[in-house]
């Protein structure tokens, strides 16, 4: 579940296709913030991929740390070509797509979601699985877009309801393929993870003054948030575990981390990222993974380098991008 696909998943996604086209990383990395000293055990090392591409990235681990999925770009006879990339362990599959694409999650059997863009400009979300490329269903809507997978294969998402004026929460039922479904929750509504037990959790409301929730599989709705807290952005969950930041006055929202249980929390370090979190309440985002109140660099950066973290498994593996003259797929260990 990375975090360059959160609120205003309309923007980020087209920003980050676009970022794409003219060959840079797009990264929350900080490289002039004080930096803490990193692991001597942690290790970053280059995942494979196809040695035509001027730029590849991995975007998304799934728990057991088996898959990874991420995009590439080849340059075509008269324009880019956009790849998928998946891998399974060190192998590592291209597949072409015809139009830019934006994996964003993987589960466990290797079923890769992510947005793309219809002939029209509108958002669409798909699904590879089983070596095929499938577009999910869709309401009558301006854009839909996919936020996160879990074991079972449920995904959820949201779609903007041009009738009513505000986004709705959706819903892609393993149990029922091929369909999709509206779920309760607040009004303009965003989720941004599910759980492997079918716990949902998002933000909704206008800019600014977002609201947590998180919605048990029972249909449950409750909030998410930290007392006296403003705006509340839920950025991904794992286990019972949830991320986000949360605006409690001063210059900068606070960055948290949940235990869904029982609705707790605990500040996170302010220079880490929010990118991903696993169910060991590991987070990743930016340069950084934190554990409990602190975090430390991974490895990799330094002038004028460039490195991004966006997903982490229940294994501790986690995976990014680094730029130094070329963007390139990462793994980190040990961290």
């Amino acid at each position: 579940m990375t975090y360059t696909a959160r609120h205003r998943m309309l923007a980020g996604t087209a920003a980050g296709l676009l970022a794409a086209s003219l060959g840079v990383a797009v990264s929350a990395t900080a490289t002039a913030a004080p930096r803490t000293a990193t692991a001597s055990a942690c290790t970053i090392s280059t995942l494979p991929y196809p040695a035509d591409t001027y730029r590849a990235e991995a975007n998304a681990i799934d728990p057991s740390g088996r898959f990874v999925a991420g995009a590439a770009l080849r340059v075509g006879e008269s324009d880019n070509q956009y790849l998928l990339l998946v891998w399974d362990g060190q192998q590592v599959t291209a597949i072409e797509t015809a139009n830019g694409l934006d994996p964003v999650d993987v589960n466990e059997s290797g079923v890769v979601i992510g947005n793309g863009w219809a002939e029209n400009g509108v958002g669409r979300p798909w699904v590879y699985r089983n070596g095929q490329f499938e577009l999910l269903p869709v309401l009558t809507s301006a854009g839909t877009f996919v936020s996160a997978i879990n074991k079972a294969g449920d995904i959820v998402g949201y779609g903007y309801d041009i009738a009513a004026g505000e986004y709705v929460a959706l819903l892609w039922p393993a149990a029922r393929p091929g369909t999709v479904e509206v779920v309760n929750a607040p009004a303009n509504a965003l989720p941004t993870g599910i759980t492997a037990n079918g716990t949902i959790v998002g933000y909704a409301g206008l800019f600014g003054d977002e609201t947590g929730w998180l919605r048990r599989p029972t249909g449950r709705v409750k909030p998410l948030a930290v007392p006296g807290g403003g705006s509340t952005i839920v950025n991904a969950a794992a286990g019972h575990w949830a991320i986000g930041q949360v605006w409690l006055g001063g210059s900068s929202p606070a960055k948290v981390r949940w235990d869904l249980r029982d609705g707790s929390y605990t500040t996170l370090d302010s220079e880490l990222g929010l990118d991903d979190v696993n169910t060991k309440g590991v987070v990743v985002g930016g340069d950084r993974v934190g554990r409990g109140s602190t975090s430390q660099v991974l490895p990799g950066g330094g002038v004028r380098i460039n490195i991004g973290a966006r997903s982490i498994s229940d294994t501790g593996a986690i995976v990014g991008f680094r730029n130094a003259d070329r963007v390139t797929p990462v793994r980190w260990t040990g961290c």
